[in-house]
């Protein structure tokens, strides 16, 4: 599963465009991880400043490796970054990922997460030959349960580690 990092991969689907993470999505990515709606979800410190989205930025690009996919996700023709969505924690041998992803708010309830899971899973499973992806969920995020299951992913009982809270699923090639 080794890629080139020098040629990040760049996704296109019906509406959107998923690009590499970059500086100039500070402010997005502040809201994204200060919004109390999306962190009431997620055992994260909320962003309390852009210099926190920054540094998280940083953190991520400077963490690009074969184990790390974060993409952006933007409408096409507008660099805007709306949410984003990653692929990590690969599994060579077992060809596994894990999928994370989450969105603005105000984007929420049209179908772009959809869009951008369908086209990431699309791309971890032709480029990468994976066969199993798992993501974990809030057992109370309904949203992104439903999203999951309209993916098909399939709710396992296994018990996420130091966190009852969290349920996984797992999509089965």
């Amino acid at each position: 599963m080794n890629r080139n990092l020098q040629s990040f991969p760049i996704l296109i689907s019906e509406r959107l465009t998923l690009r590499k993470l970059s500086k100039k999505d500070s402010e997005e990515i502040w809201q994204l991880r200060s919004d109390a709606a999306i962190n009431k979800f997620l055992n994260r410190k909320p962003a309390k400043t852009l210099e926190d989205a920054l540094h998280f930025i940083s953190t991520i690009i400077e963490n690009e490796s074969e184990d790390l996919f974060y993409w952006a996700i933007t409408k096409t023709g507008e660099d805007k970054l709306l949410g984003t969505i990653c692929l990590f924690d690969f599994v060579a041998d077992v060809k596994k990922c894990e999928i994370g992803y989450e969105l603005l708010t105000g984007y929420q309830g049209q179908g772009i997460m959809t869009e951008a899971a369908r086209t990431v899973l699309e791309y971890a499973i032709k480029t990468h030959g994976i066969k199993a992806i798992d993501a974990q969920t809030h057992k109370d995020n309904q949203n992104s349960t439903k999203l999951l299951e309209k993916l098909n992913f399939k709710k396992r009982d296994d018990a996420i580690e130091n966190n009852p809270n969290l349920i996984l699923f797992r999509l089965t090639i």
